[in-house]
């Protein structure tokens, strides 16, 4: 039987060169995963009042940034589409997700936090007889909302920061109680945001052409967008139109973000 023998010298070059091997593997997975983990937010995360302010004010910006938003969700058969186009495309969104939703459905929302979308909240119910019942009822949405996102990824004290008003602060209903709980949502270190851009998707029927064409109408002479849609088909299905939607905006120029780039 023959015996071989290496120097120690070229088994520890042997050792080395596998070690950076496997480093230069481990780096790339790294960089190639479209998994990025969001931030974590909680009652104790320091939130600047100038992130608060960023959020208000995010339509009058003056760059070309387009800020993708989700509201209604989570959906079995919508927002799943949306998170695979959303991947594929390299572009992270924002989620105004409502809290019975968020129970039924919670491993979808761990996925999209998991994979760097900001999860903000929507109110439990989307029901504004309820939500405007008093300033107890108003304030219990918000955390019964935030306590159902907290369960889903797996943080109990989750606080999302940002809320959407049912049917936006800009429409005429209930206007009286929607001032009256932004004191509240202050109050409870809050800020709320609209939007200046949308395809209509819970207007009516369209078809994939129809919901681009409004997109484009509803972009036209526009800085930074703060673009509505929705992850549900209870009328027109958003996910259907996603991709050529990123496509176009990309060719205008656009670059897209989402709220956690405003911490920075």
């Amino acid at each position: 039987m023959k015996i071989f023998i290496i120097p120690k010298k070229k088994v520890l070059v042997t050792c080395i060169i596998s070690l950076i091997i496997i480093m230069i593997n481990i780096l790339y997975l790294i960089i190639k995963s479209p998994e990025t983990f969001a931030v974590e937010l909680s009652y104790n995360s320091v939130i600047s009042d100038e992130f608060k302010d960023k959020i208000r004010n995010l339509v009058n910006g003056k760059e070309k940034t387009a800020y993708l938003t989700f509201d209604d969700g989570p959906n079995t058969s919508v927002t799943p589409k949306i998170l695979d186009i959303l991947r594929a495309e390299n572009v992270k969104a924002t989620f105004f997700v409502i809290g019975k939703y968020v129970e039924e459905h919670p491993e979808i929302v761990r996925r999209a936090y998991e994979e760097g979308h900001y999860i903000a909240n929507h109110g439990y119910d989307h029901n504004n007889m309820t939500l405007y019942k008093s300033e107890e009822s108003f304030i219990d949405e918000i955390k019964k909302t935030d306590k159902a996102i907290g369960e889903a990824i797996g943080k109990e004290d989750y606080c999302s920061y940002v809320f959407r008003f049912p049917n936006g602060y800009m429409s005429s209903q209930n206007k009286a109680k929607k001032e009256k709980a932004v004191i509240l949502l202050s109050e409870m270190n809050y800020t709320y945001i609209d939007w200046n851009c949308l395809n209509n998707d819970s207007m009516k029927k369209y078809t994939k052409e129809q919901l681009l064409d409004n997109l484009k109408q509803s972009s036209k002479n526009k800085n930074t967008l703060v673009i509505l849609m929705h992850d549900t088909k209870d009328v027109s299905d958003s996910s259907a139109v996603l991709e050529d939607s990123i496509d176009y905006l990309k060719s205008q120029g656009y670059v897209f973000e989402n709220f956690y780039d405003l911490m920075y």
